[in-house]
């Protein structure tokens, strides 16, 4: 995978029971890879939602942001203890997480499933639309490109940005807009670091997707219309049978 802005966080809040004031201190790493000199940490404090000091390893100091900032960052970079304990952080809390989330996180991968239907151009100088939709997959990058006949489509071809799903994963989508010719395959193909070779759907054109639902539900009505009159015919069978004819005069 392809190297990558991170960051890694732990929250620690404390809540004043005065006023409902609220002071809350947070602890980052910022990381592009697991070397000490492309981390940084960042220790940030406060006061009602405003960060009014700021300690970064890149800058080996604090900050103030605000009067009150002002005054306990000058108080703190004054002390060598508060001072020397502070820049000990990055190696205490930052490498030692950094190195479990690219041993045991980040270098995990998910293949992509791949969904090719048919829809209508809303406006169009071509009469049909082929969409390529792919979804589940880790990391984001991808590369997803049209085969027509075997030769990539380098037109009409528009596709969304990895959009992400929450929880980790990532979807995509690519249309295409062509006119249909008789006998031509079409394929979508999908490229991805969790893939050891592309992944080709080819596009099955014998019938169009609407025409093809249809076609189940019809099937599965009749399907089930004559389950209902074979029930219907062995049920009438059954009471014939338990029949008393009485003679008339």
């Amino acid at each position: 995978m392809a190297s990558s802005f991170l960051c890694l966080s732990l929250l620690f809040i404390s809540l004043s029971t005065a006023g409902g004031f609220m002071q809350y201190q947070v602890n980052r790493c910022v990381f592009n890879s697991t070397d000490p000199k492309d981390i940084e940490y960042i220790y940030s404090q406060y006061y009602n939602k405003i960060e009014y000091s700021r300690f970064s390893s890149s800058v080996g100091k604090y900050v103030g942001f605000t009067k009150f900032g002002v005054y306990n960052a000058d108080k703190w970079n004054s002390d060598p203890a508060v001072l020397n304990n502070r820049r000990a952080e990055k190696e205490r809390y930052c490498v030692p997480n950094i190195g479990i989330w690219n041993s045991n996180i980040l270098p995990k991968s998910a293949s992509p499933t791949v969904r090719l239907h048919s829809m209508t151009p809303v406006s169009s100088q071509h009469p049909a639309m082929l969409v390529c939709s792919i979804y589940d997959f880790f990391p984001s990058k991808i590369k997803v490109s049209w085969l027509r006949d075997g030769q990539e489509v380098t037109s009409d071809v528009t596709s969304t940005e990895e959009m992400a799903d929450g929880d980790w994963y990532y979807q995509t989508h690519s249309h295409l807009e062509y006119t249909p010719r008789s006998g031509e395959k079409i394929s979508c193909k999908v490229e991805h670091a969790s893939l050891e070779k592309p992944l080709i759907t080819d596009w099955d054109s014998s019938m169009p997707e609407s025409e093809r639902n249809k076609l189940a539900i019809g099937a599965s009505g009749l399907i089930l219309g004559l389950i209902l009159s074979l029930a219907g015919f062995i049920y009438y069978k059954r009471k014939a049978r338990g029949r008393i004819l009485v003679p008339t005069n």
